[in-house]
């Protein structure tokens, strides 16, 4: 068994923000495992997919990104689902735009999402999936950046950090080492 979040906002005029990334990401799970998010379950929309056998949930939090991790502790709660088969999938500012880092554990940083979720569970210890979205270019206050919308012009960068995220996660799910997956995705 293995848990899959993507952090975001439910709204449709969050769609394409930044703050959404994680969402897009497991999206791109669910397309590279021919499923579909179809179930509402513990605040979160899931869907379900199998690798090698084994079962994986999809999801995403309907509880808007500062809440995030209510969702998450009713899922693995939901699943019996230990540490080490949670990844969560999200922005981080504190990266450059279109990287993807993965690490086994560590703090939230400057996202809230990721301080709900480690408030909730109470773990620091699990696997993220980083996705850098910061831009040297802009200069606006980070919530103002996190819920602007993705331009136009970096699109194309944005999505292909989100399957490589995507690719990086599914891999996880499947058994690979973190560190393997963390010497093929990052940097």
């Amino acid at each position: 068994m293995f848990l899959i979040v993507g952090l975001g906002n439910p709204e449709e005029k969050y769609f394409k923000t930044f703050h959404n990334l994680g969402y897009l990401a497991a999206g791109d799970c669910a397309e590279l495992l021919g499923v579909k998010f179809k179930k509402k379950e513990c605040e979160a929309v899931t869907a379900e997919g199998y690798i090698k056998g084994e079962k994986v949930i999809l999801a995403r939090p309907v509880t808007y990104m500062n809440a995030s991790g209510r969702a998450v502790k009713q899922l693995m709660s939901k699943y019996k689902v230990s540490p080490r088969e949670l990844v969560v999938l999200y922005d981080d500012y504190d990266l450059p735009k279109g990287s993807v880092r993965i690490r086994p554990a560590g703090s939230a940083g400057t996202h809230n999402g990721m301080r709900s979720v480690i408030a909730e569970t109470g773990l620091t210890e699990f696997a993220r999936i980083r996705l850098g979205i910061r831009d040297p270019n802009v200069n606006i206050p980070i919530i103002n950046y996190v819920l602007a919308e993705i331009r136009k012009e970096d699109y194309d960068l944005f999505s292909a950090s989100c399957r490589r995220a995507a690719e990086a996660a599914l891999l996880l799910a499947g058994g690979e080492k973190i560190d393997t997956v963390m010497g093929k995705y990052n940097g």
